[in-house]
């Protein structure tokens, strides 16, 4: 594609500018060929036209996408040109604060007037191991590359730092020197390392000065080589200086000042060791005062002085040579105030006793009268004769200068010299990395000598630079096997040719300083006459004859001829050196020009000028007289040229690498960037041509799947193949048809420039389209939605109007009915009112005529009643005369009837009685007759019960009715005479009626008064009661408030004191956490120092033992058993050690004296230790000799063994006493409980006291064995004894000769005899053993019988029962009965299977321990076995079946089987093996078992010895195999549980609680061993820091890789928009980690953890290190990568945070706190994806990140880069706001986490449930020495 093309409306271009630079505008129209003018808009919105040129007709350069924009390395931008470049650097420096960035190979740095915290030491470990371009730009990661590729090719490495004064040259070395330090070490205890450090405030007092441009600008280039070893580690170092300033010292400019050594002294004058040098201020002396600024803000000279004078001390410089240096110093300050007089013009003089040169001449320990004299007279010698001749005042100046300039220079010498010696190789140096900071070039008003030796020193840099790039570049494309064409770039030869070739300007110069009568002037015509008009590089200026102009790489440059003669002869009168020199009583100073005849260099200078130097080796050779006046007569720029020939040797020899430091403003104002000033640097210090070598040819690169992934969205389906390689191939030829535009590389595409610009255009057109379809799509459906929303919102609307108008038209509807109704009810009120009135009238009438018509009525019926009362009773007495008549004549007409009647029916009954039918009908008729009779009589019983509650209800009644009336009556009485009482109260009534109507008068007026009054009052009191009413409320709301406040403030207290306490407590348990990680770190640094110890002693050991002949090697078996690690570490000859060590201490002149006294005071306490254990062992070998002694004297057989023997025998009856004893108790319990429940056969209770039964049998069976074989034994031992104890006894005697008498064969005899007694005992015991299984027998069938006649009862019981039940019952009874009876069957089969399985494994048991008896007795029968041995051993009892033991849980070992104890079980031991065959922790428990037994034996030497040994077992295993994870884990478990096991069984309270009755008894009984269960919790602690570091090594190389470059959601993260380019020296990291591979390794960790049987709580610290470990590793790098932080790498680490706590939740370990150590990682990843805008996102950020650092929050947004166009960049204002809310947070400056830290460990307390009696020792341990007790 051509370049026009890309020249489209809306393209941005870059366009010149005076005051910018370049300024950015906008095309307003497609540029078309042929066009002569372009529309734009700039960007602040004014149109212009630019104008093209019409000769080069060259198109403004493009503007990068914005997205491209802030990258990391400036060649991978699309538009490679010089606008692009400083766009890409003000945007890093300014909006980002990003200071470094690379261009290609080299790394641009800008000084940001402004101290950074990315310098720690966590910069330098993040940066430690990776590749160059993985991480961002940084003067470390340079350096990385450097030592990287020095220990990878074996190669020499250069750092050339280069720039202007004040751009930090100086600064970068020395953090790459930093660098190199920290990382490499050093390889003695020397610390070379910080003398190498120590030497930058040396020379930077001697070399540095204040200058305009710069505070502390380094006068002097400087060449550091760094020296490593083999191992790569620093060794000493090597420092070449070029071209001081030594002008400076006698010549000062405005706001300048002199070096800074001579202000420290001035400040630091008041000290007492400077009196005599009688300084004052720095006012007061003419060489620092002439800058008029003696002070620099923010330095405090006399604080420098001391670190100055440490410096010193540290490289060597003793005291005494110190003080010299600053006599030396103070005597240049003191020459500078001698004045001179002129006696006339051509000579001076300096007036007597003159105090300045007094001084002087004190200060250096010359003669007064002759240095005065050679100060005012110079020496000329002629071929005959010599002359002494007075000088002129100015001349006499001027040589005092060049004196004072000279001294300095050669002290200058001096001081390199032995910095240099201090810093020399021990050992011979294996490579080196030399650092070489030296000014850039320079430009001025006026550019003298030292401008043009420094401006040739840079042409010869830059030529150096240009091949280097152009030879990587070819190398690259080399590689990739791309077609090489030349690059045509600037070569810069003919201008060096111009300098430094014959007949060039150097020899010129030097010819003309040959010549007598030389001068500037003829220098120049010289000049003018050699190469005017015939180099095109040299030019004479047109006003002036005594200049010249050199067109250097970076500009064109005006040299002033003056004074380039005086400064290249560099003339100091040698008659003045010659007085210095002859200083008796100052050695130091014939010293520095003893040192000027070996110097190759020349350090003098006339003024005004830097003077070169340089030193080739650290200590040359001494010249030969001749040569040394050859030498000492070479020009400066002969020297200066020979050095730079050196130095590019040196630099050609090495592999180089660039640092450019640039000064972005001349006011060192903090990120300020000056465009002007920036362009002069990028242009002078080869930045722009290393942009021009890359855009020349191919500059973008990317590998295939880069481009894959990058440009997929370009790919259709079927253009996507298997092969990305022709994937992309296939591609590309589609989308660029031009195929000079790109290459295909082996495992790169190459791309010129702009193409992968117009790629992008066609990737983001692509996008754009596919993004407006899809807003389209969804803009059409969100307006669907809309539309759709809006219509319900409509219909819904318009119901509502309806339903309103609706409810407003019922609404009338009701009030209209309502208004009816209430008219209805008022007219209904009114004619109901006044039909109320006339109802009232009418009923009162009626009342009062219906009263007196009923007063009538009652009277006339009371004499109705009474009338018909009497008619009632004569009516009643007649009618019942006549009843009874009537009822007479009745009855007795009946009876007549009835008789009749009746005799007629009997002569009826009478005829039928007679038949059998009548008879049956009469029956039947009769049963239902008395039914029915039976029925009315019960009728007739209920009426007479009603008839009789009814008459008694009457009669009640009328009682009650008669009461009343007769109480009526009497009532009636009473009101009569109660009337006529009130007829006569009626006239005392009225007249007391009369006296209260007078009253009443009197009282109503009083009334009145009374109501006026009260009236009054209650308006009183109504105001009154207003008033405090008011007042009340206002009281009430004042209380009301006050109890709010008070509430308020009790709250605010409680909250407070809350907070307070919360935070107290939390610092609480941060000071315990501090305190504990102290310690922990103290542990960790003695751990190391013991091992740097013993290191040491071996090394010792070693060095002793070389030089003795004939030494021979101890056996390897027997070192390994010798202690490695205990307090009493012995040293081979400890006492000679001393002596020896003399001699190398003396030749080793920079020892660190501070460590040799401490390993010296270390050494002494070692030795006094050994003598005491010298000592003690002494006495212990006393003791077994007289003890051995005393077994020679005594019989084979000592006393202590029989007195252990009946002890032990004692004992065991004593047992078998209380085993008896426990089973008569059995017994009797047994006979007592006899209920056939219990005691059936197949009852528990009948089942557990069985087996008591039968083990305590089994027991005491054993018991007695033991019993008789050891009664044997004594009987067989007092035997053997017997005879030899007391031969002088006359009974022994006689009996001894009876016996020989008798006996001839005493031994046989005897052995008979005893065979005779055992084959008794074992018949005996064969007669015991069937006698008890007979008697078992017969008792079980006893028991048998006993059960079946239960059963049968049983079953009868059941049988009876069943026949009084149901048949259904009975049938569910008997079933329920037969389930019950099959289930006890099936139980007891159960346990007496359970039972023979027990059986089977205890003879498995037995018959293992048998087979392994018998083996052992068929190795002892083969060896030869002594008559006396046989006595004495112990007899084997034959065929005497052993039963198990009941185990004490100890072990019991002998004394000198400790060692393979520990070996076997520590040293050798293979954790795999153990841990998944055996039970976790089986050695601790083993050892504390041993331990036990010890304790048991109350045998303290034993007990500490093991312990001793244990711990220095553990850790000399741990050293040898501290990286496995598994044995440092295994260990970890092993030594917690023996820590638990020391405390559970300690006998403390607080540890018995947890334990069983059984575990109790197994405390120890004799010692307390609370120190060393300190000593092991240390060494626990030192196991799991060493297991953290462990799994730190085994984690690292996978967390960056794993958590953020590795894409677990595929096609997330897309790669950057130009890949970011690697440096080709740098290794290829193939990524193979995966979060999977992470989660795996996990997994790993807490599978072996779990199976070493390791404290739950434990494993939860050590996942929690593990997570911390992740996070801050995974935080680490993403804070120093720009390319990772964007918003879908954010998606990524939360996806794998999810992942990580997914696996916590699996392993259950949500509690153990990793989660919360992932805090920063995760905010981290928030916020990259949250939306960072508004004031609101600002705050929500704010509170959402509390877990980040405000460091750490600004650089993640500085850092954020957007992935594609549609992301937006942070803006800085955002960024401000964020700041400016953070800003009272009190929180760490400090950038990058601590991924070193290790949390504090604590080890809970773990009872362990195993019954130590209960634990096997397995034969695969080989611990077949040790026995169970």
């Amino acid at each position: 594609m051509a370049a026009s093309e890309l020249y489209t409306k809306y393209a941005r271009v870059w366009i010149p500018d005076p005051e910018e630079v370049w300024k950015s505008a906008e095309l307003l129209k497609d540029y078309k060929p042929g066009d002569k003018v372009l529309q734009l808009r700039l960007e602040e919105g004014k149109d212009l036209e630019y104008c093209l040129d019409q000769k080069t007709k060259e198109l403004p350069p493009l503007r990068n996408p914005d997205i491209l924009v802030g990258e990391n390395d400036l060649t991978a931008l699309s538009y490679l040109h010089e606008p692009a470049v400083l766009h890409n650097l003000k945007v890093r420096f300014i909006d980002s604060k990003l200071i470094y960035t690379y261009c290609g190979i080299v790394l641009v740095a800008i000084n940001p007037y402004e101290q950074l915290p990315i310098y720690g030491e966590d910069i330098i470990n993040a940066y430690s191991g990776q590749n160059m371009g993985d991480m961002d730009p940084h003067i470390f990661a340079v350096a990385e590359e450097a030592y990287k590729q020095m220990a990878r090719d074996e190669r020499n490495q250069s750092i050339i730092v280069s720039g202007e004064s004040g751009a930090g040259k100086t600064v970068s070395a020395k953090y790459a020197m930093r660098y190199f330090a920290t990382v490499s070490g050093s390889a003695s205890e020397a610390n070379v390392e910080e003398k190498v450090l120590a030497s930058n405030p040396i020379m930077e007092s001697i070399g540095n000065a204040k200058t305009t441009r710069n505070d502390n600008s380094s006068r002097f280039g400087k060449y550091i080589e760094i020296g490593f070893d083999k191992r790569y580690r620093i060794i000493g170092a090597n420092m070449r200086t070029y071209l001081l300033e030594k002008s400076r010292v006698v010549f000062q400019a405005e706001e300048e000042r002199n070096y800074h050594i001579f202000y420290q002294l001035c400040a630091s004058a008041a000290l007492p060791e400077f009196k005599t040098l009688r300084l004052g201020n720095a006012n007061y002396f003419h060489y620092t005062k002439q800058g008029g600024s003696p002070v620099i803000d923010g330095v405090d000279d006399a604080k420098e002085m001391v670190n100055t004078r440490q410096a010193c001390t540290l490289l060597g410089i003793s005291d005494s040579y110190q003080m010299g240096i600053y006599q030396i110093l103070a005597g240049i300050l003191h020459l500078g105030n001698v004045e001179f007089a002129s006696r006339d013009s051509d000579s001076c003089i300096i007036p007597p006793k003159h105090e300045p040169l007094t001084i002087f001449c004190d200060l250096m320990g010359v003669e007064y009268e002759e240095m005065a004299h050679w100060l005012c007279h110079r020496k000329l010698a002629t071929a005959t004769e010599t002359y002494i001749k007075p000088i002129s005042k100015l001349h006499a100046i001027n040589a005092r200068d060049a004196l004072a300039k000279h001294i300095y220079a050669n002290l200058f010498n001096w001081i390199v010299d032995h910095v240099n010696k201090a810093l020399h190789a021990t050992v011979k140096q294996h490579s080196f990395i030399g650092v070489l900071d030296i000014y850039g070039f320079e430009t001025f008003e006026i550019n003298s000598f030292e401008q043009f030796c420094i401006n040739y020193a840079n042409e010869k840099l830059q030529q150096q630079f240009n091949m280097h790039v152009f030879k990587l570049e070819q190398e690259e494309y080399m590689k990739e096997q791309i077609p090489w064409t030349l690059i045509d770039f600037y070569d810069n030869q003919p201008c060096i040719n111009l300098i430094e070739a014959k007949m060039g300007i150097l020899d010129l110069l030097d010819e003309e300083c040959k010549m007598p009568k030389g001068s500037d002037d003829t220098w120049a015509q010289k000049l003018y006459n050699t190469h005017l008009n015939k180099c095109a590089l040299f030019e004479k200026p047109r006003l002036s004859n005594k200049a010249f102009i050199i067109k250097h790489f970076a500009d064109k440059v005006e040299y002033q001829c003056e004074g380039f003669l005086e400064k290249n002869k560099d003339t100091v009168y040698e008659e003045q050196i010659k007085v210095l020199k002859s200083s008796k009583k100052f050695k130091l100073l014939p010293e520095l020009f003893q040192d000027e005849e070996k110097a190759i260099s020349p350090t003098s200078a006339t003024p005004s000028g830097r003077v070169p130097l340089s030193r080739t080796a650290v200590k040359p050779a001494k010249a030969r007289p001749g040569q040394a006046s050859k030498e000492h007569k070479k020009t400066v720029g002969h020297q200066f040229r020979n050095s730079l020939h050196l130095l590019m040797e040196t630099l050609n020899a090495t592999t180089p690498h660039y640092v450019r430091c640039i000064k972005p403003n001349d006011f060192k104002f903090p990120f300020t960037f000056d465009e002007k000033r920036a362009v002069q640097q990028l242009r002078a210090c080869g930045v722009l041509e290393t942009i021009r070598i890359s855009a020349a040819g191919f500059p973008s690169r990317w590998t295939y799947q880069e481009f894959f992934s990058r440009y997929r969205v370009l790919m259709k389906q079927r253009d996507v193949l298997g092969d990305r390689k022709q994937t992309c191939k296939n591609v590309l030829e589609k989308l660029i048809l031009d195929k000079d535009k790109y290459q295909f590389g082996k495992t790169k595409i190459f791309f010129r420039a702009g193409q992968v610009a117009y790629l992008e255009k066609i990737r983001a057109d692509k996008l754009r389209a596919a993004c407006i379809r899809i807003q389209k799509t969804i803009r059409g459906w969100l307006m669907r939605k809309k539309y759709v929303r809006m219509r319900k919102a409509a219909i819904t609307i318009q119901r509502y109007v309806r339903g309103y108008q609706a409810r407003c038209y019922a609404n009338f509807l009701r009030r209209t009915r309502a208004a009816i109704t209430i008219q209805k009810f008022q007219r209904m009120y009114v004619v109901h009112k006044r039909y109320q009135c006339m109802r009232a009238a009418t009923i009162a009438l009626q009342a009062l005529l219906r009263g007196y018509m009923a007063r009538n009525k009652y009277q006339m019926m009371l004499r109705e009643h009474k009338s018909i009362i009497i008619q009632k009773h004569v009516r009643g007495w007649l009618a019942r005369v006549h009843y009874h008549r009537t009822l007479k004549a009745i009855v007795y007409l009946q009876c007549c009837y009835r008789r009749m009647m009746a005799k007629r029916e009997l002569k009826k009954l009478k005829i039928e009685a007679r038949s059998v039918e009548r008879y049956k009908k009469l029956h039947i008729g009769l049963e239902n007759k008395i039914m029915q009779l039976q029925r009315k009589i019960d009728e007739q019983n209920k009426e007479y019960k009603s008839l009789m509650e009814k008459l008694s209800n009457l009669e009640i009644t009328y009682s009650t009715e008669t009461e009343k009336l007769r109480s009526d009556v009497e009532r009636l009485r009473m009101s009569e005479e109660e009337a006529k009482n009130a007829a006569n109260r009626v006239l005392s009534l009225q007249e007391e009626i009369a006296k209260l109507r007078k009253e009443l008068h009197q009282t109503q007026s009083e009334k009145k008064t009374i109501e006026e009054w009260a009236d009054k009052y209650k308006h009183e009191t109504e105001q009154l009661v207003s008033e405090l009413k008011e007042q009340n409320t206002l009281l009430k709301t004042e209380k009301e408030e006050l109890n709010r406040r008070i509430h308020d403030q009790a709250r605010e207290i409680t909250e407070t004191m809350e907070k307070k306490l919360v935070e107290e407590t939390k610092q609480l348990e941060l000071d315990l956490n501090d305190e504990r990680l102290r310690y922990q770190n103290l542990l960790n640094e003695f751990s190391r120092l013991e091992e740097r110890y013993d290191d040491l002693k071996d090394e010792m050991n070693l060095m002793v033992s070389i030089p003795k002949p004939g030494h021979k090697r101890t056996d390897s078996t027997h070192s390994s058993n010798e202690s490695e690690y205990t307090f009493s570490s012995e040293i081979t000859e400890a006492e000679d050690l001393p002596v020896r060590m003399e001699e190398p201490s003396e030749k080793k002149a920079p020892l660190d004296m501070s460590l040799f006294l401490k390993l010296q005071k270390r050494v002494t306490e070692l030795e006094q230790e050994k003598q005491s254990l010298q000592d003690e062992l002494d006495r212990k070998e006393e003791q077994a000799l007289r003890a051995k002694a005393k077994e020679e004297e005594r019989p084979p057989m000592r006393g202590a063994e029989l007195e252990y023997e009946s002890l032990k025998r004692q004992e065991l009856e004593s047992e078998n006493k209380k085993l008896k004893n426990e089973l008569n108790e059995l017994q009797k319990a047994l006979t007592e409980t006899r209920s056939p429940e219990v005691t059936a056969p197949g009852a528990p209770a009948y089942r557990v006291l069985l087996d008591q039964l039968t083990s305590v049998s089994e027991e005491l069976e054993v018991r007695k064995e033991e019993v008789l074989i050891l009664r044997s034994q004594l009987v067989s031992q007092k035997e053997a004894i017997q005879p030899k104890e007391d031969k002088n006894t006359m009974t022994d005697s006689t009996i001894l000769l009876e016996d020989v008498q008798k006996m001839k064969d005493k031994g046989e005899i005897a052995q008979a005899y005893i065979g005779l007694k055992e084959t008794n005992r074992l018949l005996e015991s064969q007669l015991q053993s069937q006698k008890k299984s007979h008697e078992n027998e017969l008792e079980s069938l006893r028991g048998e019988i006993q059960s079946l006649k239960e059963e049968n009862n049983r079953q009868q019981q059941l049988l009876a029962q069943n026949l009084q039940l149901p048949p259904e019952a009975r049938i569910e009874a008997s079933l329920q009965h037969e389930i019950t009876r099959l289930t006890n069957e099936n139980l007891d089969l159960m346990e007496q299977l359970e039972k023979q399985d027990k059986t089977v494994r205890k003879l498995k048991k037995q018959l293992k321990v048998f087979a392994k008896k018998i083996g052992e007795l068929e190795v002892g029968q083969m060896e030869n076995i002594s008559p006396g041995q046989i006595i004495d051993e112990p007899i084997r009892p034959v065929n005497i079946p052993r039963k198990e033991k009941d185990f004490q849980g100890m072990l019991e070992y002998k004394k000198e089987d400790e060692q393979k104890l520990v070996k076997n079980l520590i040293l050798e031991l293979k954790p795999r093996g153990v841990a998944v065959n055996l039970i976790p922790g089986l050695p601790a428990y083993i050892l504390f078992m041993c331990v036990r037994h010890a304790d048991y034996l109350n045998d303290d030497q034993k007990v500490r010895s093991l312990l001793t040994s244990t711990i220095n077992g553990i850790k000399k295993v741990l050293k040898k195999r501290g990286d496995d994870f598994e044995t440092v884990s295994f260990w970890l478990s092993n030594t917690c549980r023996f820590l638990h096991c020391l405390k559970q069984y300690s006998g403390e309270e607080g540890f018995m609680k947890h334990n069983t009755p059984r575990q109790n008894e197994h405390c120890l009984t004799n010692f307390d061993l609370a120190e060393y269960r300190q000593v092991l919790s240390d060494l626990a602690i030192q196991i799991y820091q060493q297991l953290v570091r462990v799994l730190e090594n085994i984690l690292q190389p996978m967390i960056v890789s794993g958590m953020l470059e590795h894409e677990t959601i595929q096609g997330v993260s897309g790669v950057k928009p130009t890949g970011l380019r690697k440096r080709t020296s740098s290794i290829a990291d193939e990524g193979t980690y995966t979060l999977d591979s992470i989660i795996r390794q996990l997994n790993s960790f807490h599978s072996v953890m779990c199976q070493h049987g390791m404290d739950p709580e434990l494993i939860k610290q050590v996942v929690k290190q593990m997570f911390y470990i992740i996070g801050a590793i995974t935080l680490n790098n993403l804070l120093l990568r720009k390319d990772m932080c964007s918003w879908s790498k954010g998606m990524q680490i939360r996806y794998n945070v999810s992942q990580l706590e997914e696996w916590l939740r699996d392993k259950n370990l949500m509690n153990s706190g990793a989660k919360e150590t992932l805090e920063p990682l995760i905010q981290a990843a928030q916020l990259l994806q949250v939306k960072k805008k508004t004031d609101e996102d600002a705050e929500a950020i704010c509170s959402m990140c509390n877990a980040l650092t405000t460091a750490q929050i600004v650089k993640v947004l500085n850092l954020y880069t957007p992935v594609n166009e549609f992301e937006e960049r942070v803006l800085v204002s955002f960024i401000r706001t964020i700041q400016m809310r953070l800003r009272d947070r009190k929180d760490s400056p400090q950038l990058l986490m601590d991924a070193k830290h290790i949390f504090p460990v604590t080890f809970p307390f773990n009872p362990s449930s195993l019954a130590l009696e209960t634990i096997q020792i397995p034969a695969s341990l080989g611990l077949g020495f040790i026995s169970r007790v």
